[in-house]
């Protein structure tokens, strides 16, 4: 629905619900929101039975076939900002579905024609491009100098009595180009562990929901001792005050959101090699490397400056754009 002037533009972060996914989404919504009036609605994706599993273009009718839960219904938002291959059989349709007033934003390489959308926002190592193709630095999210700032605040007693230089280290895990094996996961903590003892400084690790447990129980296990806190997965996950408090950031080479999150707060971004690989994630440090925000990790700890990585913001303002071109945004 084409929004009244000066009225607030109604948003639909669209995802499966997966954390990563869900962050990007909702993330890239609320830097649009912060440019003009919005109403943001989250929307998880879930379908019944084994449908979830077939091809986009074999959804003949798929509202018919998402679960109550998911939420997809009219009045349609004017702006669809989707992501993951679980919101494919939708975003395609929605232009269709509200008569070509939804402004349709589909985050990552949907691996169809772009053309299906009004705008598609990949990371820039994926390769795509085109007139309605935004490439960005890796993937947009929520980390901004105001979440980092209440973060800081609210994680003070915790984080503020530790040893500088407080090194956060954030760890991923499996996935289709990488591994984190037990052998992979006790060097990377001998590594770790050697460092911030050679600083003289404290560890503050975290870790993903992919991060295999033999992996994490290991890692935990050998850096317990080391002045810090290590998240434990049963108190609320320290990441953002992580972030916050860190003087150095170390993440696993596996993870695009945790590097472009981490390269967002200005801070010195080391990478850390796993098992596996892959040219696409090779592109990502490169870039990231030619900003000065990221270095390979060879065990020591450096300072450096540079400009936080400003991605998300640059993408909301070309959907602020391009809705100011169709007459969408107040």
């Amino acid at each position: 629905m084409t929004a009244k002037r000066d009225a607030p533009i109604a948003i639909w972060a669209v995802s499966d619900g997966r954390a990563g996914i869900e962050g990007q989404v909702l993330g890239l919504a609320e830097a649009v929101a912060r440019l003009r009036p919005a109403e943001v609605s989250v929307k998880r994706i879930a379908w019944r039975g084994g449908t979830g599993a077939l091809p986009w273009q074999v959804h003949p009718l798929p509202r018919l076939s998402l679960s109550p839960r998911s939420g997809i219904a009219p009045p349609w938002p004017d702006l669809w900002i989707a992501a993951g291959r679980a919101t494919l059989p939708l975003s395609i349709r929605m232009r269709r579905w509200s008569r070509g007033r939804s402004f349709i934003t589909q985050v990552q390489d949907p691996r169809i024609d772009p053309a299906r959308f009004d705008l598609v926002i990949p990371p820039r190592h994926d390769g795509l491009t085109g007139p309605n193709v935004l490439p960005i630095t890796g993937s947009p999210h929520g980390v901004t100098p105001d979440k980092l700032a209440e973060a800081r605040t609210r994680f003070a007693g915790l984080l503020e009595p530790l040893s500088r230089p407080r090194v956060a280290v954030l760890i991923g895990g499996a996935s289709k180009a990488f591994e984190l094996s037990s052998a992979a996961a006790a060097a990377l903590a001998r590594e770790i562990g050697q460092s911030v003892t050679e600083a003289g400084g404290s560890l503050m690790m975290t870790f993903s929901r992919r991060t295999p447990m033999p992996a994490r129980t290991l890692m935990t296990a050998r850096l317990r001792d080391l002045p810090g806190t290590i998240w434990d997965d049963e108190a609320e996950n320290p990441y953002f005050g992580y972030l916050a408090w860190a003087d150095h950031i170390l993440v696993t080479e596996d993870s695009t959101n945790m590097a472009t999150q981490a390269a967002a707060t200005g801070k010195p971004v080391y990478v850390l090699a796993m098992e596996g690989g892959s040219a696409k994630f090779q592109r990502l440090h490169a870039e990231l490397e030619a900003m000065e925000a990221a270095r390979p990790f060879a065990g020591m700890l450096e300072d450096w400056t540079y400009t936080p990585l400003a991605e998300t913001e640059r993408a909301a303002a070309e959907i602020i754009r391009r809705l100011d071109l169709r007459g969408t945004a107040a």
